[in-house]
């Protein structure tokens, strides 16, 4: 490494450590974890820093890394990871996505696997939570992701820090660091790390995106402003949650596990986007089944909209749930099984 590239990178880390203790406050409540580590730098940086963490030693930690099977080479390196973290003292499990692969939505799928096969993994060892290595350009390239998809305020508000699938708690502790930070962490350990060339497989919509980078930014869309516009979505989709929170509890007038009843005229007057707010919250209580598409619930929506203010009956069926109206209430049944022919 020259002289330049030496300093430079005692600039970048010289706060390193106040910092990294403060983002790692976030583990503290969770007696156990199990790290997501890939091998990239993002991981390796996430391993590198908990092996060094004040609360390390008062903490049950492990590390697990996914084999999808996608390339040649991914056994042998998820294998090198393991010896990495057992030589900072971690232990290591290697988890593989087995099933056949799908020929469309390779990545998406591949990530929901990923969850998965963690999440089991966190509960196979009692772990509390699991710790993903997600950083700022992973959370601008998300809202820059979803908005070409023209997602509602809750999906522009990015990645939380704070967040639950396959029935586990998914902490972030690293969204406030650049991706130039993670590498640097890695350097500055002089520990090495794998890069993956899916990243840049211009077949996959995010690559395509990050080669656009240069080109928005220079238009202004660059990374900070996007994280900016993730501050304002998220500060937006939690005032809209307030509310509906307060209408769902203002017109509810039954709540168990056959029925949700709702006060029609409470919900009239509600605007539509909190209407919708509500509808998906009374049928998360009666199904807790992944969220219904948002397309879908805004188009039901707008139609009990209509039916409320023409007080006209109504009765239809969204994600598993029975929606009726007659003008005085809106009930929220599990619809009943559909007969086999």
């Amino acid at each position: 490494m020259s002289r330049a590239e030496t300093e430079d990178l005692a600039a970048v880390t010289d706060s390193f450590e106040p910092r990294c203790e403060e983002a790692l406050d976030l583990l503290a409540p969770y007696p156990s974890a199990l790290l997501a580590v890939s091998g990239g730098p993002d991981s390796v940086a996430l391993m590198l820093l908990c092996a060094q963490w004040s609360l390390r030693a008062s903490r049950d930690i492990a590390v697990a890394t996914v084999d999808h099977r996608l390339r040649k080479e991914s056994r042998a390196e998820a294998e090198e990871v393991g010896r990495w973290a057992r030589a900072l003292g971690f232990a290591h499990h290697l988890l593989t996505w087995e099933d056949e692969k799908p020929a469309t939505r390779l990545q998406e799928r591949a990530r929901q696997a990923r969850y998965a096969l963690l999440a089991d993994c966190a509960r196979r060892i009692d772990a509390s939570a699991i710790v993903l290595a997600h950083h700022a350009d992973d959370q601008a390239e998300t809202i820059l992701f979803r908005l070409t998809r023209g997602s509602g305020v809750a999906g522009l508000a990015g990645m939380a820090p704070i967040a639950r699938s396959e029935g586990m708690t998914l902490l972030r502790p690293l969204l406030d660091f650049g991706k130039e930070e993670l590498v640097a962490i890695c350097a500055r350990a002089e520990h090495v790390f794998f890069r993956d060339p899916s990243n840049d497989d211009e077949s996959f919509a995010r690559a395509r995106l990050r080669k656009l980078a240069p080109t928005l930014a220079a238009q202004g869309l660059g990374r900070d402003a996007l994280l900016r516009l993730g501050v304002r979505a998220a500060r937006a989709n939690a005032a809209l949650s307030h509310c509906a929170a307060e209408t769902l509890e203002r017109a509810l007038r039954r709540n168990d596990a056959f029925c949700i009843e709702l006060d029609a005229a409470i919900l009239n007057e509600a605007p539509l986007d909190i209407l919708q707010r509500v509808l998906a919250s009374a049928m998360h209580r009666l199904a807790p089944t992944p969220a219904v598409r948002l397309d879908r619930l805004e188009r039901a929506s707008a139609r009990i909209a209509a039916a409320l203010i023409a007080r006209h009956s109504l009765r239809m069926t969204l994600a598993d749930v029975l929606i009726e109206t007659d003008g005085a209430r809106v009930r929220l049944r599990p619809s009943p099984p559909r007969r086999s022919t």
